[in-house]
């Protein structure tokens, strides 16, 4: 339109020239508007079609298969199983128990399935009175303070949340505990009770297994009144003697690809030589150890400070929050092993389940060297279960070893008292146990199909991420005694902790970990007073709460009393810290620290003895100034101990009966005023 408009103004055209002009420029107009016309159509077509396609794509990517996988009824069905056993598992026995029980059910013509909450959808409970004869175990572990475990989570949001309908339900439950713990079996008495609400039918009694006793026999006995109970219920019999069933098969490698064969990694292959975060429980990220110094000055323990490296690892911690570390076993105990069994330790195996349809296709990353195996996929420094000696038992050539493990391995009195003597408390572990009973020699993988997982071992993190955000500090106490046999036993990580040496190349100085959160918290307020008592390496998180006070009164901040309770045996010996502490408190951050030294002088006293001494400023803090309260160390003595004093100073200054007062502390509790990260 330009170009003609500048045509009629020029005077120099002639009107022939004029003319032929028009002619031609009317043609390219037309050609141009036709072509636009082409143009708006083509995208209008193409522009309505992707918007006509778009809301197909989901639809065609929503494939029904997923659904079908994390059903476990469906998978119940395509393999002919009736009973599925689900754990809520923190350090692996849980998952032990389920298998255990699992395997069990071939002896009265039923099939089981251990199952993991995590891989499955839960809400199909309802949906497993559709199978004939049908029963849900649970086996679940209560963690930390009456909390569920990470891969049982998710299946408590939901009970919590859930209003169907589980009257077709038949269940039972057994629970996982420690009674020197406030919440006692928490999880497995909420899930049973939750269970019944929603209409689901207990087929038997729930079942509190204590750790701080004796746990094993609290799984047989319970188990032993269990099957009898189902039988009764199904009107089934058992079908014969308990047998041993192999439920994973060996495949020697002999000409295999190194780079395919795991060589310690917890899941991806490799992933220790390719480091990709996120960085768990599956994926450790491999920190190196910056520093480990010995913290105490005389006495026959080692208590040590180590410093992890967490640099480019974008892994981010809180005060208050635990470091897990994977250890490895000790070599001579590994090749003490070998030597017992007559086996090349280097051999390449995998072992693979006999159930093709099973979540877990092996025991431990596969393929692998027993060597491997051994060190850093399985326990062998804790006395084996009760199965584990019913196995092995077939395999002893003496019939007086072969009886006895069969008799520990019993339900009987006997047997349980034989048991407990001759390998709880003696601390027997494996190798103990093949190096006294000479005719027994089972073949190495067998005995690594039935060897628990060597698990993770969790550490208060003695460091704030304010002052120290690319390191990790630890704090921690090597465990080292003599068994009744006279035996020296070493704990696992502590040990190989010890031997992590800073600035050396190699994997001697690397230490695979993750953190783990944790409700330990220091108040959202940091005008809110603190109350900490942690005795030991108990004082491990408190070191990072102090650096985190210290950071905040750096930062302009107003910080509270900072009160700190710390007891150890002797002031010359083993006084953990003792030049920060000091620091602390000159700078005025630490407002009061109170040591208990138990063995300086004829009469004992800890640290309950100086919260007595301080018992009105206590009342004080916790009353007027709504302190909070920390405590970390032993549970079975200290954190009782600690906890009976406050009720006695909240009676006396609350003007309360006991009662009362245990209603207050216990409601501090509730309110996140009165935290506990203890251990027994």
């Amino acid at each position: 339109l330009t170009i003609m408009g500048e045509a009629r103004m020029d005077p120099n055209l002639s009107p022939p020239d004029s003319t032929a002009q028009q002619d031609s420029l009317f043609s390219m107009t037309d050609v141009f508007l036709i072509s636009l016309i082409t143009g708006l159509f083509t995208y209008w077509f193409f522009f309505r079609k992707k918007k006509e396609e778009l809301p197909d794509l989901p639809k065609m990517q929503t494939v029904v298969a997923p659904v079908r996988d994390s059903s476990f009824i469906e998978k119940m069905k395509k393999t002919g199983r009736n009973i599925v056993v689900f754990y809520g598992s923190q350090t692996g026995t849980a998952e032990e128990f389920a298998n255990r029980l699992s395997k069990d059910a071939h002896r009265y013509g039923l099939r089981g399935m251990a199952a993991d909450p995590e891989e499955y959808d839960l809400s199909d409970l309802s949906r497993l009175s559709e199978i004939d004869k049908s029963l849900a175990v649970f086996c679940m572990a209560t963690y930390g303070e009456g909390d569920p475990t990470d891969n049982a989570q998710d299946f408590y949001d939901w009970l919590q949340e859930a209003d169907t309908d589980l009257s077709g339900l038949r269940f039972a439950v057994f629970g996982l505990g420690n009674k020197t713990y406030e919440h006692f079996n928490a999880m497995g008495k909420y899930v049973d009770k939750r269970l019944e609400e929603l209409g689901a039918q207990r087929i038997f009694e729930l079942g509190l297994g204590d750790d701080d006793g004796n746990l094993e026999e609290d799984f047989i006995t319970w188990r032993e009144q269990f099957w009898p109970a189902v039988c009764e219920h199904f009107g089934v019999e058992a079908t014969g003697e308990e047998s041993s069933i192999r439920q994973y098969e060996l495949v020697v490698h002999t000409d295999v690809n190194m780079n395919k064969v795991y060589t310690g990694e917890m899941g991806r292959l490799k992933s220790y030589e390719n480091q990709k975060p996120p960085f768990d429980a599956k994926n450790p990220f491999l920190a190196k150890v910056t520093e480990n110094r010995k913290l105490n000055e005389g006495g026959e323990r080692h208590l040590m400070h180590l410093e992890l490296d967490i640099s480019n690892s974008k892994i981010r911690y809180e005060s208050g929050d635990h470091v897990a570390v994977y250890p490895a076993n000790d070599s001579s105990l590994v090749n003490q092993i070998g030597e017992i069994l007559g086996t090349d330790l280097d051999t390449v195996m995998s072992l693979n389940n006999l159930d093709e349809e099973s979540n877990k296709k092996h025991p431990f990353p596969c393929p692998t060297s027993y060597r491997t195996a051994l060190t850093y996929y399985l326990d062998i420094t804790n006395p084996p279960r009760t199965n584990v000696l019913y196995e092995l038992a077939q395999y002893a050539t003496d019939t007086e070893e072969q009886e006895r493990l069969r008799k520990m391995a019993s339900s009987a009195a006997e047997g349980k008292a034989l048991y407990l003597s001759w390998v709880v408390e003696a601390r027997r572990n494996i190798l103990a146990i093949l190096q006294d009973m000479p005719s027994l020699r089972p073949p190495i993988d067998h005995l690594c199909e039935l060897l628990p997982r060597l698990q993770a071992r969790y550490y208060s993190i003695a460091s704030s991420s304010k002052v120290h955000p690319n390191s990790i500090h630890i704090c921690a106490v090597t465990v080292e005694y003599e068994t009744k046999t006279g035996r020296l036993n070493k704990g696992v990580a502590t040990n190989w902790l010890k031997n992590k040496v800073p600035d050396q190349n190699g994997s001697n100085s690397l230490v695979p970990m993750y953190v783990r959160k944790s409700q330990f918290r220091l108040p959202f307020k940091p005008s809110t007073p603190v109350i900490m008592i942690g005795p030991g390496t108990g004082v491990a998180p408190f070191i990072g709460f102090i650096q985190e006070r210290a950071w905040l009164k750096q930062q302009g901040k107003e910080v509270g009393e900072t009160v700190l309770y710390y007891g150890c045996r002797r002031e010359r010996e083993d006084y953990l810290y003792r030049e920060e502490l000091a620091r602390f408190q000159k700078e005025g951050v630490l407002t009061q620290l109170n040591v208990a030294f138990s063995r300086d002088q004829a009469e004992k006293v800890y640290v309950q003895h100086l919260l007595k001494k301080n018992k009105e400023n206590i009342w004080k803090l916790v009353n007027e100034g709504m302190a909070h309260i920390y405590v970390c160390g032993d549970a079975r003595n200290m954190a009782r101990d600690v906890q009976n004093t406050f009720y006695e100073i909240v009676s006396e200054f609350g003007n309360m009966s006991q009662a009362q007062a245990v209603d207050y502390v216990k409601k501090l509790m509730t309110k996140g005023r009165y935290s506990l990260d203890v251990w027994s």
